[in-house]
């Protein structure tokens, strides 16, 4: 499967586009103000995305920090710690390890997309946001070129393709 996206400025160009693709019997879809919200048209957002790869993550790495902190600590025998103990200083070591273990969950997981964003749908959201109109276009390929084609026509502000290849 194929889409295309096709950002216009206005309302107006949205919906002559999208008359076009439909007297050549292509389906499309608006979204915009009083049409499909970027949530409702299924346009992922990347900072949601970015906190659930991260709690993910997170959720795998603390435990496993701390235990690989405690660990370290049992084995070298190092007295980091004095004024905790012995076993005090086992305990330091793994929560030094279970707080390594969430930085790690935060910069692997997704962290960085989450302060930075990344991908094409926040682009597209922060249009939307503008008062921007996509046209978005689901089909084969030829249907796609087809509809790109037309699409030229209105002189959008950017059109850009993607193949699903699968791969989530």
């Amino acid at each position: 499967m194929n889409y295309l996206v096709a950002v216009l400025p206005d309302r107006i160009q949205a919906e002559a586009a999208y008359l076009a693709l439909e007297e050549e019997g292509i389906n499309s879809t608006i979204l915009g103000k009083g049409y499909k919200t970027a949530d409702e048209f299924g346009l992922i957002d990347p900072k949601d995305q970015a906190k659930k790869q991260a709690q993910l993550m997170a959720t795998w790495l603390i435990p496993f920090g701390f235990f690989a902190g405690f660990t370290f600590s049992l084995i070298t025998g190092l007295d980091t710690f004095a004024w905790a103990g012995e076993v005090g200083n086992h305990i330091v070591g793994g929560l030094l390890g279970a707080a390594s273990g969430a930085m790690g969950g935060v910069f692997v997981g997704g962290g960085v997309g989450l302060l930075v964003g990344s991908g094409d749908a926040l682009p597209y959201r922060n249009r939307l946001d503008a008062g921007k109109y996509l046209v978005a276009v689901q089909g084969s390929e030829t249907l796609t070129r087809q509809a790109t084609r037309i699409l030229r026509q209105f002189d959008p502000e950017n059109i850009q393709g993607y193949a699903d290849t699968g791969n989530v």
